[in-house]
């Protein structure tokens, strides 16, 4: 009988485990343990539990492709092009850029692949929990990460995909593997019930030796990320098991987290991307890279740990002392500097052609322009392993930034003394915090982040299509015909990728495609 195995990866894997953080989240892998002996011991749940962390860090599929979502995410955004080091390339990346996205595109498939392995295992290793010989106490907190991380796959699967099933369990046989499409607000209501829950458990501080784990904090900030886009997109509150999160409410969450968290911005701007800023004052929640263990296999390239978006997104530099062979995606749109022109922070978001020593290979939809937050760089160098594979920076999901813009638009009262604080860490003269301020400062202090992209979607399609729409817009590094750089977004689709054609065919006629596809 056919089984859609492409919905949940591992239905018969528990243990492919490798490490995914530089201390807690260092285990050795685990490739002798079937489900029906290994959930036992407070190490089994330990490392079942890195099971679930790890699929944090998965860029890419094995036999699919290879789809960050910090480099989709602003290839989708007016943020960046594809790049690549010519237009065969960047082909499947050119056509999230320019919103023609077939149904088979691999990079789309790999999104949703990757999180539904991320479900399936915080799933499993819920149902296995009471196997366990443990405390209470160490169960709940087991429980908490998971619901933490099953909100994390859900949001980042329905923010793309908008239209997709929700699995609370895992699939008891051949019987249940053709899941229906969910209504978008009880996927996000679900997401919301469970950072609810999560963040009731989750501890508010960590050890050194557990950094990489996640806190109330971290929950509490992505409930406001969440709430934002929901409410921005279909006007509405979201419903955790009877709680309301509305606007209210998820500013009290903000508040909660500015007041209390002990979380504050760095001095400097420019250390959030440092490694001296790793899971650092400003880090509330943040997904680990790195080179442990060291990696070479070309053919499972998921099993590193290394930041591939980092490795994708940087310049095509030889004989350099400051950057190393990157592969020039996602090269940056002359609109994002126009837009920071004169802001502080620009040297510090965008790496300039002219700053690059060594030699420089110019590519597909060359503009002059890299991300210089997640690239290349020489401070991110591996010392082992296949240099590509094992960039060593870890990724700032939510940062505390991001939390006090957050409050202020959602109403705080604080509103001006956050928008403030945000400014004057840059050395910005203060602003009136209107709601057009506020959100312009997303733009300048979240670029490059991943964030764009979502954030224009909230405001509305014809917003979207305003910002997505660039037609005519050079600068003056470009290389190759304009057209290359033209873009023109199809409000048809919402901003919502399409159903993989693959897991429409599987389902045997019970997921639609998603409008404009």
């Amino acid at each position: 009988m056919k089984k859609i195995i492409s919905i949940l990866f591992v239905l018969s894997v528990v243990g492919f485990f490798t490490s995914c953080s530089k201390d807690f989240l260092d285990r050795k892998p685990l490739d002798q343990k079937v489900s029906s002996n290994f959930y036992q011991t407070e190490d089994d749940a330990m490392m079942a539990l890195v099971a679930v962390y790890d699929v944090l860090g998965y860029q890419s599929t094995p036999g699919v492709s290879w789809a960050p979502f910090l480099t989709v995410s602003d290839m989708l955004s007016d943020d960046a092009f594809a790049g690549g080091s010519d237009a065969n390339d960047g082909m499947e990346e050119n056509q999230l850029n320019t919103f023609n996205i077939p149904t088979a595109n691999p990079l789309v498939h790999a999104i949703w692949l990757k999180n539904y392995t991320g479900i399936y295992r915080a799933n499993l290793l819920m149902e296995k929990i009471d196997e366990i010989d443990a405390s209470d106490e160490f169960k709940a907190r087991i429980v908490a990460e998971c619901k933490f991380l099953r909100a994390y796959f859900y949001f980042e699967l329905v923010r793309f995909f908008e239209n997709i099933p929700l699995l609370t369990n895992t699939l008891a046989g051949p019987s249940e593997y053709s899941q229906p499409q969910a209504a978008p607000s009880d996927v996000y209501d679900q997401i919301a019930l469970d950072l609810v829950e999560a963040m009731a458990v989750l501890p508010a501080t960590l050890p050194a030796a557990e950094y990489g784990r996640v806190t109330k904090w971290a929950a509490q900030g992505l409930i406001g990320r969440v709430f934002l886009f929901y409410n921005g997109v279909y006007n509405a509150d979201l419903n955790a098991g009877g709680t309301v999160i509305n606007q209210s409410k998820a500013l009290e969450y903000m508040e909660d987290l500015i007041t209390n968290s002990g979380h504050d911005l760095f001095e400097d701007y420019e250390t959030n991307f440092k490694i001296a800023g790793e899971f650092g004052i400003e880090s509330v929640f943040e997904i680990s890279h790195g080179q442990t263990p060291a990696w070479w296999d070309w053919n499972y390239v998921r099993g590193g740990e290394g930041n591939l978006a980092a490795q994708m997104q940087g310049p095509r530099v030889t004989g350099s002392e400051n950057w190393d062979r990157g592969w020039s995606f996602a090269t940056v749109n002359q609109k994002l500097v126009d837009d920071m022109e004169g802001d502080p922070r620009l040297e510090h978001t965008v790496l300039f052609e002219e700053e690059l020593d060594g030699t420089l290979v110019k590519g597909f939809q060359h503009t002059g322009y890299f991300s210089k937050k997640y690239s290349s760089d020489a401070e991110h160098w591996s010392v082992d392993g296949q240099f590509e594979l094992n960039r060593t920076c870890n990724f700032r999901v939510i940062r505390f930034s991001d939390v006090l813009l957050m409050a202020a638009e959602l109403g705080s009262p604080n509103a001006q003394q956050y928008l403030d604080k945000v400014r004057d860490r840059v050395g910005l003269d203060p602003v009136p915090a209107t709601p057009e301020n506020i959100y312009k400062e997303r733009r300048l202090e979240l670029s490059l982040e991943g964030i764009r992209y979502f954030d224009v979607l909230r405001k509305g399609q014809t917003y979207a299509d305003q910002e997505f729409t660039v037609i005519g817009l050079r600068g003056p590094n470009y290389i190759g015909d304009q057209q290359l750089f033209d873009v023109t977004y199809n409000s048809a689709t919402k901003g919502f990728l399409p159903i993989p054609q693959s897991e429409v065919d599987l389902s045997a006629g019970v997921f639609s495609p998603n409008e404009g596809y």
